[in-house]
């Protein structure tokens, strides 16, 4: 991933004594946030940390091997002040996203740089059970090849399709995952890979690694809108993720899209996940008169939108009405989300974003800003992700990185 730019804001110290590992993550946190390096003067002012503390600090992220020292800078008065820079080997994590027909493994170094990456196709009507072992098998591989010692690995991320149990990391019944009903899927990692393991869904995965490639936005608030098996939305506001009280927000696929089409499971006609699934777009297609293609299993339907991407993109007119109604679809839902929390940022991505980015960033763009509240006061940017498509096994590994090296102002609250 590309380094981060210079934000516009760094999360606060505390001198008092009892907070000295958080101060601790607010010191390595703006190192991480400036590529060019900081030295300690300048971290005592960002940080509002005494110099003595930040001297101290710098001192334990030295011997942990988190930070390096990277030449010295001058042009002011007075001596010249050494540099800090992230030492990109200091540590590791490993990130899995579980597809319903794939499961993708990263390797990341603590800059956010792959260092390693493998996928593996999945059976879809494989049992759990069986589909976990192969996922650790696969994290057990990728972990052999990139050459990164055990001790430097921080943990495991894995991104799963939704809905989750996200206290208790279990996969409560993904509809694209047939039997996955409250499958333990941390725990179950965690104990065939020996590392600590957290999970989250796909899409809060992927906006999480949108912000540490430095894409928040100016102020840290966006809407990650996930295109995949399924859509859904991983939604920031000033650099924290909105989860929900079971770790389930953002399931934008059951936003009535056009009232149109099948009934979706949840009873409702016309819902945008329903509409804009990948058979669905393709179904649409033939009844325009394009293909057939066939449509016996999952793989067979992704060609087949391959195709319709394709054929819009050289301007077939029903290729492109097709793919065009989907993304006025979208737009709906995103002028939805970005009207209710006053957004100036929107990303897209996911394994269908490749396929859909031309057409959608021509219609989307457009409809969103002509619908937009607040346009007097700014005006919303509508981008495709940073990371790539391997954004969600990218943003699991994240996850395990931005618990360990985030600061997190609820360290600082103690019970009475």
């Amino acid at each position: 991933m590309a380094a981060p730019p210079r934000p516009a804001a760094v999360r606060r110290g505390s001198n008092l004594p009892r907070v000295g590992d958080y101060n601790r993550v607010v010191v390595l946190d703006a190192v991480r946030r400036h590529a060019e390096g900081l030295s300690r003067v300048e971290l005592a002012a960002l940080t509002g940390l005494s110099a003595q503390t930040v001297s101290n600090i710098c001192r334990h992220l030295l011997e942990q091997g988190l930070v390096v020292e990277a030449g010295k800078q001058g042009g002011g008065p007075g001596k010249p002040r050494t540099m800090l820079q992230l030492a990109p080997s200091g540590r590791y994590a490993v990130g899995v996203h579980l597809d319903p027909v794939v499961v993708t493994t990263v390797v990341l170094d603590l800059r956010g740089g792959v260092v390693a990456r493998s996928d593996a196709p999945l059976a879809p009507e494989a049992p759990p059970e069986e589909t976990l072992a192969l996922v650790a098998a696969e994290v057990a591989a990728t972990v052999e090849a990139s050459g990164v010692p055990a001790d430097r690995l921080t943990g495991l991320g894995v991104a799963v399709p939704g809905p989750v149990d996200g206290p208790a990391g279990d996969v409560v019944g993904a509809p694209n995952l047939p039997g996955w009903a409250r499958v333990p899927v941390r725990r179950v990692l965690s104990e065939a890979t020996g590392l600590p393991a957290l999970l989250d869904k796909d899409v809060v995965a992927a906006a999480v690694a949108e912000m540490w490639a430095g894409g928040a936005g100016p102020t840290g608030s966006f809407a990650f809108f996930y295109l995949g098996t399924g859509i859904g939305t991983g939604l920031v506001l000033r650099g924290e993720v909105l989860r929900g009280s079971s770790g389930n927000a953002g399931e934008v696929g059951h936003l009535a899209a056009d009232g149109e089409g099948p009934v979706c499971e949840c009873g409702q006609r016309g819902c945008l996940g329903e509409r804009n699934t990948t058979r669905s777009l393709v179904l649409q297609a033939q009844a325009a008169g394009l293909g057939p293609w066939p449509l016996d299993d999952v793989l067979g339907v992704d060609r087949a939108l391959g195709e319709v991407c394709r054929l819009a993109d050289e301007g077939v007119p029903a290729a492109v009405a097709v793919v065009d109604a989907a993304a006025a679809r979208v737009a709906r839902a995103v002028s939805g989300v970005q009207n209710l929390l006053d957004l100036d940022l929107v990303v897209f991505g996911g394994p269908l974003w490749p396929r859909l980015e031309r057409r959608f960033l021509e219609v989307v763009p457009p409809l969103v800003r002509g619908r937009e509240v607040a346009a007097p006061l700014h005006a919303v940017q509508i981008r495709g992700t940073r990371v790539g498509r391997d954004v969600a096994a990218v943003g699991a590994a994240c996850l395990v990185l931005d618990d360990a090296f985030s600061p997190r102002s609820s360290v600082l609250l103690v019970s009475s």
